[in-house]
């Protein structure tokens, strides 16, 4: 099985590039959603979590409220490892498991969907990496629209990782977003192609981006 990570910057359109994808047939394993799961009320993650930070990251019901962690993790350099050392781990026990099952199924292709590909060396791990990039002020009005940060917070969830000019650099084929859900959709066919040998039409799912 060919195994492709999928990574990009913040609001940079990666998840719109994963349901096309999806939507498309190709298996995708979503990092974001496991980090979910190993946090879930109840779990060791998310004890671990409260008692690194305190249980004012804690909703009422107990869940973890992951605004009032996002703003206490993306100023603070080492709270940010803490953070990565104890979800991590569980993370990458998760997703090893999800695609053995998917390489004992005979899926001839994969994608494991993650945020900090390259900030974790995790690109080592690939058969090969397909980036999703964007423009500074694109990510930056997104954030704005989609999360309802200031321009201080926005530009610190950015600064928090690896310059996408280095992320150019390291990944096997870039798709940019800077337009249309249409063209990034013949873009990635594109990068697709050139990544498998593949040639599908995507197309724009019915949720948009």
């Amino acid at each position: 099985m060919k195994l492709i990570g999928l990574t990009g910057g913040i609001a940079a359109g990666k998840s719109a590039v994963a349901r096309m994808l999806a939507a498309a047939g190709v298996p995708v394993v979503d990092a974001d959603l496991l980090a979910r799961e190993v946090v879930v009320p109840g779990s060791d993650g998310l004890r671990a979590v409260a008692a690194r930070f305190g249980d004012g990251v804690l909703t009422a019901d107990g869940g973890l409220d992951r605004k009032k962690l996002g703003a206490i993790v993306f100023g603070d350099a080492a709270a940010r490892r803490d953070l990565n050392a104890i979800v991590h781990p569980a993370v990458a026990r998760l997703a090893l498991e999800r695609l053995e099952a998917l390489r004992q199924s005979g899926a001839p292709v994969a994608v494991y969907e993650v945020p900090l590909l390259f900030e974790n060396d995790l690109d080592a791990a690939m058969d090969a990496t397909l980036l999703v990039a964007a423009p500074e002020d694109v990510q930056l009005r997104r954030l704005a629209s989609r999360d309802g940060l200031d321009d201080d917070a926005a530009r610190a969830r950015l600064a928090a990782q690896l310059p996408q000019d280095e992320k150019r650099r390291r990944a096997t084929a870039t798709v940019e977003n800077d337009g249309t859900l249409a063209e990034l959709a013949a873009r990635l066919r594109v990068a697709w192609r050139a990544l498998t040998g593949d040639d599908v039409a995507f197309r724009i799912p019915s949720n948009g981006a």
